[in-house]
């Protein structure tokens, strides 16, 4: 892969960002992505909430092009079909109707959209009933999140004696660790067994690479893997998805409700990631590089040397370590993305979501996700294990996806 560095480079709204430097006209669905994340930056949207609100909106636009076309299951099958209506425009006023009920301080944004979207939707019955069922299929949807426990009060309680200081930042959206996934069994379905025991050959082989490679200022770490691990902030950490999938479907040429299916799965993974993985970290509440190797004579291991100093180059998430975010993350989308391009040489541009000077080359998906996960060590927030054992929960639950929702109906 290349870190590329484009000056004087304004992002091209619903192109850029989705279709690289190939300068093609995306369609609905890229299109609405572009706009969602416009919003969502906007107004501060980030992490579990983010994924949270494109899983409404990807959802709602499959559920009504295929109430037209019934080329996919729904997920909302309970609305009754219309084939005589636009899918086009009952993708955009699904889209829209998400949006506006999460971000109505964002109208003008949305509404401009939506206006751009139905101009290419000839007037007429077709596009009045596209229209009227989006919104029908929308208002299902979001009214199924609506009990997802995605926004119960926040009452994480720090584990401690009395006397004993603990952090006081609160730990990032821990109600997710109880939410309703997104057609799964249960937040824990596919949680993994307990992190290995600090005693251990394992910890103690990711302990020493961690501490060596993700210093602040490591010596082992190369230039190129620095560079990497500051453009995987945790605002490209899942946008980048969904780039690599718009450009990459507007190159296959996917059809309407196959774009559809795709992003829907692609955002049903990830936010299923932040809920099984929350169910997981907040389970074992396994301790940071940051916090282990500060307090590595105090693991009952001598081959962990404690450093004092010990710096991460990454900033460290108000989350427990284990299992890794970025290798769920990695693994479910790899998986869904490989399901329709398939695993062969696929090369993409990845741009920095906050600056569009910045962009990382990749040939194929895979190298993207192994970068996805490498950085997390050589950033020095995670343990290899963690990225191994989150890598096979995303491939599950990725799995599992494919074959329980949105499936060709014949």
């Amino acid at each position: 892969m290349k870190l590329l560095r484009r000056s004087g480079i304004a992002a091209i709204v619903g192109v850029t960002l989705l279709s690289g430097s190939t300068l093609v006209r995306a369609d609905v669905i890229t299109d609405w992505t572009q706009t969602a994340i416009d919003v969502m930056k906007a107004v501060n949207v980030v992490g579990n909430p983010f994924t949270r609100t494109l899983a409404m909106m990807h959802v709602s636009m499959s559920d009504s092009i295929n109430a037209v076309q019934d080329r996919y299951t729904r997920f909302t099958p309970d609305i009754a079909p219309d084939p005589s209506a636009s899918a086009e425009a009952a993708a955009a006023a699904a889209a829209r109707e998400i949006l506006m009920r999460q971000y109505p301080g964002q109208k003008a944004r949305i509404e401009t959209t939506y206006a751009a979207m139905l101009e290419a939707v000839p007037d007429g019955p077709a596009r009045s009933a596209g229209i009227a069922l989006g919104e029908k299929v929308a208002g299902a949807v979001f009214a199924d999140r609506q009990n997802d426990a995605t926004n119960a009060p926040d009452t994480y309680r720090p584990l401690t004696r009395p006397g004993v200081w603990v952090p006081t930042t609160p730990p990032a959206f821990s109600q997710y660790a109880t939410a309703k996934p997104w057609g799964m069994k249960a937040a824990n379905q596919f949680r993994p067994a307990a992190p290995p025991k600090l005693s251990s050959a394992l910890y103690t082989r990711d302990y020493n690479e961690t501490k060596e490679f993700g210093a602040l200022k490591s010596v082992k770490r190369s230039d190129a893997q620095s560079d990497a691990v500051r453009f995987w902030t945790q605002g490209n950490l899942f946008v980048a998805w969904y780039q690599t999938a718009g450009q990459i479907s507007a190159r296959k040429q996917l059809a309407l409700a196959d774009s559809a299916r795709l992003f829907a799965l692609l955002s049903m993974g990830i936010a299923n990631c932040y809920i099984l993985d929350w169910d997981a970290k907040f389970t074992y509440q396994f301790w940071r590089p940051l916090t282990a190797i500060r307090n590595g004579d105090q693991d009952g291991n001598d081959a962990t040397e404690r450093d004092a100093g010990w710096l991460p180059l990454n900033a460290t998430p108000m989350h427990p370590e284990y299992p890794s975010q970025a290798g769920i993350n990695s693994g479910t989308a790899r998986r869904i993305l490989e399901s329709v391009f398939g695993a062969g040489p696929e090369g993409f541009t990845i741009t920095d979501a906050g600056d569009a000077r910045l962009q990382r080359r990749f040939d194929s998906l895979a190298q993207m996700a192994e970068e996805h996960k490498e950085v997390r060590v050589w950033g020095g927030i995670h343990f290899r294990n963690s990225l191994d054992v989150g890598d096979a929960m995303g491939r599950k639950l990725g799995d599992y996806l494919l074959a329980n929702y949105i499936k060709p109906t014949r």
